[in-house]
């Protein structure tokens, strides 16, 4: 009975969104209304497991969608310092030896 108990504490301890899961340039808005991080931890604790995985990957990719009848849209802000391409900026060790004054 008490290893029981303890699979449904850890099972209820995972189905909610982390903190750490949600970027600050992460922006989500559910029903027209932006939401805080700790709005949404308390909103996906009522979703099941496939419901969290899909937010999860929605909250990568960004777009519109709808979950348990609520309509979310995740907007992410686009970086700057990314070339055409889509590549982080190069830096190029300097050469050994070589000073500059």
């Amino acid at each position: 009975m008490i290893l029981s108990e303890l699979k449904m504490i850890i099972k209820e301890n995972n189905m909610t969104l982390k903190k750490q899961s949600i970027r600050k340039t992460m922006h989500i808005t559910v029903d027209g209304k932006e939401l805080s991080k700790d709005e949404l931890i308390t909103l996906s604790e009522g979703w099941s497991e496939v419901q969290e995985n899909f937010f999860r990957k929605m909250l990568k990719q960004g777009g519109h969608f709808r979950l348990q009848d609520k309509k979310f849209i995740v907007s992410l802000e686009q970086r700057s310092d990314l070339d055409s391409n889509g590549d982080k900026p190069v830096t190029v060790p300097p050469l050994p030896g070589e000073r500059t004054f």
